[in-house]
């Protein structure tokens, strides 16, 4: 395997990421908004169809990855399914963002299954994008240079649609938001359906797939073995789980936070603008910040700025409410340290599919990437379903003043509960994961009981 990446493979991949993540960004950021306020639909529901959708993901995401793992093609195991993927995907987001059009119990129906429709189908795209990494270079320096490139441009992606999204929305519906979400979401296609076929013609695995012989096939239950056997990958699942449930849950939240509690809706894209850059600078500086500090650091490092955040926001509550400086500061904070989880989380899961290899004799890119894909739903739907039940719980109202109690409740979801899922990430992530610097075969086999012999 070649280890040099070319820069027209970076520049391809980071575009690929692009037009993916401007396909994504808006269901994490606004989808609740848009199914409650737009649609009309109970946040207790939309809470509920987050969780069972992904309960659908934790058999079909895995199943994605054996599906990859399995296919031989003369465009190698991944490409085809990136192209396949995107265009299911993108007649789903449209479909999506018709919601609004219907009522009464169809309303329900069709939410729940143009959601569950939308998870497939990104599933079919995402996890054979991500797992190309390990195939384009085994140098773990390289694969830290080249995370930089997708997660740059996917950063610059959730910036835009954080920042300019509901103004986008406003300005292409004329005021009518169901309309305006609609025409977005028809514009983003196009970027989308582009970016998969440049990675398609631009991206391409050093290591070729042989389709003349018979391959060694994966099947449903060996996905079982590859997690159960890998122990590194359970501590990286617990580990990126808590840390992006937090991210995710604090920008369902936000939106709610900035409109009711801090009364001005307009430090919603203030707040999203500054974390938005700041994340870019946080994956920009990742691979510097990699060869500066011993890799056992990075996560806590990750992890220490949205505590940060979390803490500003509580004081600033408490003493300046609605200070423009403290919530740019928490923004920064936040997504910084995001950025540098999200670089450091793919390298990671690369050096777990070299561990994987080693534990159990077989290579399976797409199987272990499939849990980056399920756990950035399961995520999002865990965030989603805390904001959609917590709602109800606090009693809340769209478009009307809200009670005490109920700030109070959208506040906890905003910060107290996010800071407490960060610590259980970085409890995990020191007691259990060990491939700091990469995987050695040789440290691994000097920790095996003697006689013990390992498939490798």
């Amino acid at each position: 395997m070649s280890d040099k990446i070319t820069l027209q493979t970076k520049l391809s991949y980071g575009l690929g990421a692009l037009g993916k993540d401007f396909a994504c960004a808006p269901i994490y950021t606004f989808l609740m908004f848009y199914f409650t306020d737009v649609a009309g639909i109970s946040a207790a529901f939309v809470g509920t169809i987050f969780l069972a959708a992904r309960i659908v993901d934790a058999v079909t995401d895995p199943l994605m990855g054996v599906i990859v793992d399995n296919t031989r093609s003369r465009f190698g195991k991944f490409r085809p399914w990136i192209v396949i993927g995107t265009i299911l995907n993108s007649v789903v987001l449209i479909a999506l963002f018709c919601t609004h059009m219907f009522e009464g119990t169809t309303l329900y129906i069709y939410a729940a299954a143009a959601y569950i429709l939308w998870g497939l189908t990104y599933t079919i795209m995402d996890i054979p994008y991500w797992s190309l990494i390990p195939a384009l270079s085994s140098s773990r320096p390289e694969r830290e240079k080249l995370v930089v490139w997708p997660r740059i441009f996917a950063s610059f992606a959730w910036f835009i649609t954080g920042t300019y999204g509901l103004h986008i929305v406003g300005k292409l519906g004329n005021g009518d938001q169901g309309a305006g979400f609609l025409d977005a979401a028809m514009l983003i296609v196009v970027l989308f359906i582009l970016s998969a076929f440049l990675v398609f013609r631009n991206v391409k695995e050093t290591v070729k797939v042989d389709t003349t012989t018979k391959a060694e096939r994966f099947s449903f239950k060996d996905v079982l073995s590859v997690i159960g056997k890998n122990d590194q990958l359970k501590a990286l699942i617990g580990s990126i789980l808590f840390f992006q449930m937090a991210i995710l849950l604090i920008g369902g939240a936000a939106i709610y936070y900035f409109t009711y509690v801090l009364g001005n809706k307009d430090l919603f894209p203030a707040y999203m603008m500054v974390a938005g850059i700041a994340e870019i600078v946080g994956i920009f500086l990742f691979p510097r910040i990699a060869n500066m500090l011993p890799r056992q650091y990075l996560w806590p490092l990750a992890v220490g700025f949205p505590l940060i955040s979390c803490l500003i926001l509580y004081f600033m509550g408490l003493f300046v409410p609605g200070n423009i400086a403290m919530i740019g500061v928490a923004g920064a904070a936040i997504k910084f340290g995001n950025g540098i989880a999200n670089g450091l989380s793919t390298v990671m899961l690369a050096d777990v599919v070299d561990y994987g290899e080693y534990k159990t004799g077989r290579r399976s890119e797409s199987i272990i990437f499939s849990v980056q894909t399920m756990l950035v739903k399961f995520a999002g739907a865990g965030g989603g379903f805390i904001v959609g039940i917590g709602l109800s719980l606090v009693g809340y109202v769209p478009n009307v003043e809200q009670s005490a109690h109920t700030m109070m409740g959208i506040e906890f979801m905003m910060i107290g509960l996010p800071a407490m899922m960060m610590l259980i990430s970085g409890i995990i992530y020191r007691r259990y994961y060990r491939l700091h610097d990469g995987f050695n075969k040789e440290d691994f086999e000097k920790e095996e009981p003697e006689g013990k012999t390992v498939s490798a």
